[in-house]
C-alpha cells in the first residue's frame, strides 16, 4: 500500500495564519492528477508541531475526503508522549486514514528498548498499519537496525521511513527485516541508491513541487530501469538540494509560493528563507522552467512571507 512515491504534504496557511482548506484540497487534487502513489499529511514537512489537535485532524480529514479512496493516506502521528500519540492515532483511524507514520520521540532521547516499547504500545492500541519514521538529525534519536528487526516482527508495523542519510544503515536494515517489510527513503536525493538496495520507494518533499516526475522516477527505479530514472534524478537534483538550503519546509513552501500554488506563510518558529536563499530557490525553478522568468523582478516581494504566530 505504501510503496512508490508518497508526498509529505506541506500544510498551507492563509495570510491571516489560519489553515487554508481550499488550497489544501487543490494541492491534494494536483497530487492525484499527477499519479502520486500515496499521501502523507501532517508529517513534519506539514509543520505538524505547530498545528492544534483540531487542525491536525482537519488536515487529515480533508486529505482523506479529497483523495476519495484513489490513493492511500498515511497520516502523521508521532511525538514524545506515547499516550498522546495513541490517542491521536485512534482519532486518525476514525477519520479514514489508511495508516500512521510515526516519528521517533524527540528531546527525551529514549533508549532502543524505550523505542521498542513505544512503538509496540502504539501498534497494540491501533489496528492500522504503522510506518516508523527515523530522522536522527531532527529528533536526536536513531532507530538502530536491530530494533527495526524487532519491531518488524509486530504484525501491523509494516515499514520504516529511513531518513538517517546513512546508506550503510539502510542496507543493514534491509538485510535484517523480512522481504515484505517496506523500507522507504526519507531523502529525495538518495531514492535511487535505497531502491537499488531493496527499498520500496520514497516519502518525498520534492514531490510537492514535481509529483509526476518524482513518481515516474521511483516507478522506473522499482522496475529496474535505472538509466531513465537517473536522467530524471539528474535533471531535478538541484531542486532536491535547494529544498534543504534552510530547514524544511521553509524552502519548499517558498518554491510552491513562487509557483503560485499557495500563500508563502509559515508558523513560528519557522520564518521565511533569507533573501539570498529565496533568490537561489527562484533561480533553480527558473532553470527548470517551473516559473516565468518575466516575473522575476517582483518575486522577492511576493516571497516575503507572512509569519503566523
Amino acid at each position: 500500500m505504501f510503496t512508490g512515491t508518497g508526498t509529505a504534504l506541506v500544510t498551507p496557511f492563509r495570510n491571516d495564519g489560519l489553515l487554508d482548506e481550499w488550497t489544501l484540497r487543490r494541492l491534494v487534487a494536483r497530487q492525484i492528477e499527477a499519479r502520486i502513489d500515496f499521501l502523507v499529511p501532517c508529517g513534519t514537512t506539514g509543520e505538524s508541531p505547530t498545528l492544534t489537535r483540531e487542525e491536525h485532524l482537519r488536515v487529515v480529514q480533508i486529505t482523506v475526503e479529497a483523495a476519495k479512496g484513489k490513493v492511500p493516506v498515511l497520516a502523521g502521528a508521532g511525538g514524545y508522549n506515547t499516550a498522546e500519540v495513541i490517542t491521536l492515532a485512534r482519532e486518525l483511524a476514525t477519520l479514514g486514514a489508511d495508516g500512521i507514520l510515526s516519528v521517533t520521540p524527540y528531546y527525551n532521547k529514549p533508549t532502543q528498548e524505550g523505542l521498542f516499547q513505544h512503538y509496540r504500545a502504539i501498534a497494540e492500541a491501533v489496528s492500522l498499519p504503522i510506518v516508523l519514521y527515523s530522522v536522527q538529525g531532527r529528533t536526536g534519536v536513531n532507530i538502530e537496525p536491530a530494533t527495526v528487526k524487532r519491531l518488524a516482527a509486530i504484525e501491523n508495523i509494516v515499514g520504516i521511513k529511513e531518513a538517517s542519510g546513512n546508506v550503510s544503515q539502510m542496507a543493514a536494515i534491509l538485510n535484517a527485516v523480512p522481504e515484505d517489510f517496506i523500507v522507504l527513503s526519507g531523502d529525495d536525493a538518495i531514492t535511487l541508491p535505497v531502491i537499488s538496495l531493496g527499498g520500496r520507494g520514497i516519502i518525498s518533499v520534492v514531490s510537492n513541487e514535481i509529483p509526476a516526475e518524482m513518481a515516474q522516477l521511483t516507478r522506473l527505479a522499482l522496475q529496474g530501469d535505472f538509466g531513465d530514472a537517473r536522467s530524471i534524478h539528474r535533471r531535478f537534483h538541484p531542486l532536491m538540494e535547494i529544498n534543504f538550503v534552510e530547514s524544511n519546509p521553509g524552502p519548499v513552501k517558498a518554491a510552491l509560493a513562487e509557483m503560485g500554488l499557495l500563500e508563502a506563510v509559515w508558523r513560528l518558529p519557522l520564518v521565511p528563507p533569507k533573501p539570498e536563499n529565496r533568490s537561489r530557490i527562484r533561480a533553480v525553478l527558473e532553470s527548470l522552467g517551473m516559473v516565468d522568468r518575466a516575473a522575476a523582478a517582483p518575486s522577492a516581494e511576493r516571497a516575503h512571507a507572512a509569519i503566523a504566530s
